[in-house]
């Protein structure tokens, strides 16, 4: 075992950075560069260099500071989800760069790239979740990252580009090659593994290259970005608030501040009686069995389910997002072929039930939206339940779809009574487009095909299936 923390050399040249900001700089280290919106909305411009300073950051035609979010360095081998023989340190080459961009903002440039800023009103939002190829020992599957048609992503990201919309949402989990691909094998030979910059380059940075230029992004937090997982890119590269001391993953004494972190709204800045948010949730740590009411993670979620709820009354509409399903169905096939169906996060709906009983979201909340289960899902309920979308079928291993016939008779709320239930195990994406009184909903497969449509109103969601 290491030291608690290694620190490269590099690392030391940047003590400076931290207090200086952008300098001028060549920017042939320049590994990405994207827009994240945050609490209330607010805009950051983020860099991943391998320079030793900040790139320079020019906004409507004058240079804005950047300043260092995370140092390059590497961190010490920790305790993971993974066997200690199956992990090792996670190496960051590379400094995390951070500027807030003035709201109403023109134009903004990076290094000489051009960034992507949010528009006046968010009228066309693209959904994506469960992206990342899959490499965990555990369960001995190693899926085929060096096969783009049974590892899609890049492919699903392109054509989600080409519909041109105005913000990005990704429901989380963008990071699965976890443990080394075993010898022999050509379908993941050569791939990068563990928690560092390689893995997240290529299991996410590279190909979402198109969708980070296309516009900006709201990122939610999945189980495989815990502080035993993925949790330290996480917090280097995808969140968008301040990182607050201990707030990294890095030693798991540390974690239950890791693994936690309050909901925010983020508005569309569509007027009067279209007016919407997302409401951000990080549901990363949870599990699926119900927990006691004087449990402390029962209470640290009731608590910010209610913080979460209370920030709908801001606005008629809301879409709440976090990455576990509330009100959707997981499957799991057995080795003799039966499917199991599983119903929604346990311990998230005794929370909301304290608040708001069976109907679990007050009426301003129309739509849940998560990942986690790897299908395109859409459920609604004669029971006045807010109508759930499931967009997990971004790239990763896919799941068994369900039939008609394995959910008679279930659901994943005891007195929640499914309306419309339809889903797909197609890569594809999730399209949100605003319309006159409503948000139409439309899951796409990555070749083009429609594979669901839905009208979300005020006090109804109407579907059907292609």
């Amino acid at each position: 075992m290491q030291k608690n923390m290694m620190i490269s050399a590099v690392t030391l040249a940047l003590a400076g950075c931290a207090t200086t900001g952008t300098q001028p700089t060549a920017p042939q280290g320049l590994q990405s560069a994207f827009v994240l919106l945050g609490e209330n909305g607010v805009p950051v411009a983020r860099a991943i260099t391998t320079d030793a300073v900040c790139p320079a950051l020019e906004v409507d035609g004058r240079s804005l500071a950047m300043q260092v979010r995370m140092p390059a360095e590497t961190i010490a081998q920790r305790k993971t989800a993974s066997k200690p023989e199956d992990s090792k340190p996670s190496a960051f080459p590379v400094l995390t760069c951070d500027a807030t961009l003035p709201v109403g903002a023109r134009s903004a440039t990076l290094a000489g790239r051009t960034l992507p800023l949010p528009e006046p009103e968010i009228k066309k939002i693209v959904v994506i979740g469960d992206t990342g190829c899959r490499m965990k020992t555990a369960d001995n599957y190693f899926q085929s990252c060096n096969d783009s048609e049974k590892w899609a992503f890049r492919e699903m990201v392109e054509s989600a580009a080409a519909q041109k919309p105005d913000l990005v949402l990704h429901v989380g989990d963008y990071h699965y090659r976890e443990n080394a691909c075993p010898d022999g094998n050509k379908e993941c030979g050569g791939s990068p593994w563990g928690y560092g910059w390689d893995t997240w380059k290529a299991d996410f940075f590279d190909p979402a290259t198109a969708l980070l230029k296309a516009a900006p992004w709201v990122m939610v937090r999945g189980n495989h970005e815990t502080c035993v997982r993925a949790g330290q890119g996480w917090w280097r590269f995808m969140d968008p608030r301040a990182v607050q001391g201990g707030r990294d993953c890095n030693q798991e004494q540390n974690d239950t501040l890791g693994d936690y972190s309050d909901p925010y709204a983020v508005p569309l800045g569509l007027p009067g009686a279209m007016q919407t948010q997302l409401i951000i949730f990080d549901s990363s740590k949870v599990g699926y069995k119900a927990l006691p009411a004087q449990d402390p993670v029962f209470r640290r979620y009731t608590g910010q389910l209610q913080h979460a709820t209370a920030l709908s009354t801001r606005a008629p509409w809301n879409f709440f997002v976090q990455h576990h399903p509330l009100l959707g169905f997981a499957v799991e096939r057995s080795k003799s072929g039966d499917l199991t169906v599983f119903p929604g996060i346990v311990p998230l709906q005794d929370g909301l039930k304290t608040l708001h009983q069976d109907k679990l979201f007050p009426a301003q909340v129309q739509t849940t939206i998560a990942g986690h289960v790897h299908l395109f899902q859409a459920v609604t309920y004669k029971t006045g339940q807010a109508a759930q979308f499931i967009s997990g079928n971004g790239g990763s291993s896919l799941d068994v779809p369900l039939t008609a016939a394995a959910i008679q008779g279930k659901t994943p709320m005891p007195g929640a009574e499914v309306d419309f239930f339809s889903n797909s195990n197609e890569v594809g994406y999730m399209v949100l487009e605003r319309q006159s009184d409503f948000w139409l909903a439309t899951a796409w497969t990555r070749k083009g095909q429609v594979l669901t449509r839905c009208e979300i109103r005020r006090d109804v969601t109407r579907c059907t299936a292609s």
